[in-house]
């Protein structure tokens, strides 16, 4: 192992706060000391079948732990999945089934190697020991800690200061994420820092059980490509990590400057001090930003994709933005029209295939002058599309997605 001061240094980037840093110098002591590596959980409840960028941060991290020599651990929560973490929710969450948690618990598995080490991954479910605690072992749990403990929790207080109703199962769901430290004895648990509460309450059940409480790290929730919100699947504003090469380097290729050095601390293994190297060199005119960007989209897809689909896609990039060429691949959306027609509103057609979410904004982007089709701008709201000349037609939206209209 590497000595403490070296991995300190190291587990420190990117971090929001670490709980207590005494304790884990001190365990990192240990741990050099007796051989014994440190036991890192990090728990994700499967509540999508996909892993985008923003996961990634607290994989990353993850993975820099394995790198000076200590065991993680991926907690899959297909118990608490069942519960939905209340984090951040200003209502409850819709209950999942069985069969949606092991599907995604799946998936999960599969792209959680990209970034770990499978020799140093421990992937564990807490099914296992939540699922087996009888109802006395439950009430013990439950009364080793307060309700007005429970409410300090700023998601819970604004809903039952406004009024809003909160389950009881929510209530339970930081007890038995606590428990989880306890079944695993954890030195250190991580997480976005919408979850500090509840690793602090693992500290504090921890000690209940008389084991010595985990450090707590936490990390940034990462901006999705809106640079405002935090990156999900729900806004639309994310990079899922098995999206095709060429989609994820054109969406890295369109977030700010300022975005793209957020995403270069988050997302690649540079040092703080290039980042601000780059930075003002690119101040100073010495260095063009979008470089950077490329770099960076390279760097990330490399880390999914390996360094050859990088490379084809940032070729890609560069035939359809620089060179104004249509992409060898898009996205195919089936064209359907009811009684044998041939040609219908193009407005109507965008939103039935799913290109926009309604032919009020496919309107919308038309009069922005955002559609293209075969090459040549949209402007009247009224274009009826030609299935009967053609039987497939290439669709532009914006500056960066392309798809082929087929007739079916």
């Amino acid at each position: 192992m590497k000595p403490v001061a070296e991995q300190l240094a190291y587990l420190r980037k990117g971090c929001v706060d670490i709980i207590q840093e005494d304790e884990l110098k001190a365990k990192l002591e240990r741990s050099v000391r007796t051989g014994k590596p440190l036991r890192v959980k990090v728990g994700f409840d499967p509540t999508a079948p996909d892993l985008h960028l923003g996961h990634t941060v607290v994989l990353r991290k993850m993975k820099h732990f394995q790198d000076m020599g200590h065991e993680v651990v991926f907690l899959i929560g297909d118990f608490t999945g069942l519960i939905g973490d209340p984090s951040g929710r200003n209502a409850t969450r819709p209950p999942m089934t069985r069969e949606d948690i092991a599907r995604n618990a799946e998936t999960y598995k599969a792209q959680v190697f990209k970034i770990l080490d499978p020799r140093k991954t421990v992937i564990d479910f807490n099914s296992r020991w939540l699922g087996a605690l009888s109802s006395f072992e439950i009430i013990q749990l439950s009364a080793k800690y307060t309700v007005a403990r429970i409410l300090e929790r700023d998601d819970f207080t604004k809903r039952y200061k406004g009024g809003l109703p909160i389950s009881v199962h929510e209530l339970l769901y930081p007890l038995y994420q606590a428990y989880d430290s306890v079944a695993l004895r954890c030195d250190v648990e991580m997480g976005g820092t919408d979850q500090k509460f509840n690793l602090l309450v693992g500290r504090d059940i921890q000690r209940e059980y008389g084991q010595e409480p985990q450090v707590v790290v936490t990390l940034p929730l990462l901006e999705g490509l809106d640079g405002v919100e935090k990156m999900s699947k729900s806004l639309g504003n994310y990079v899922g990590i098995t999206e095709p090469p060429a989609e994820m380097f054109g969406k890295i290729m369109s977030v700010s400057d300022p975005l793209m050095y957020r995403y270069y601390e988050l997302l690649t293994d540079e040092t703080s001090a290039t980042i601000e190297g780059w930075k003002k060199e690119a101040a100073a005119g010495k260095l063009n930003p979008r470089d950077l960007k490329v770099r960076l989209a390279r760097t990330v897809i490399a880390d999914f994709w390996g360094a050859e689909e990088a490379d084809k896609a940032a070729a890609a990039f560069d035939r359809v933005f620089r060179d104004k060429e249509t992409p060898d691949e898009m996205e195919e959306k089936a064209v359907r029209l009811e009684g044998g027609a041939k040609t219908a509103p193009l407005v109507q057609v965008l939103a039935d295939c799913g290109v926009f979410p309604s032919r009020g904004e496919a309107k919308r982007v038309i009069q922005q002058g955002g559609v293209y089709l075969d090459g040549k701008r949209v402007e009247d709201i009224g274009f009826r599309i030609d299935f009967g000349a053609k039987p497939e037609y290439v669709l532009k939206v914006g500056k960066k997605s392309f798809f082929r209209l087929v007739l079916r």
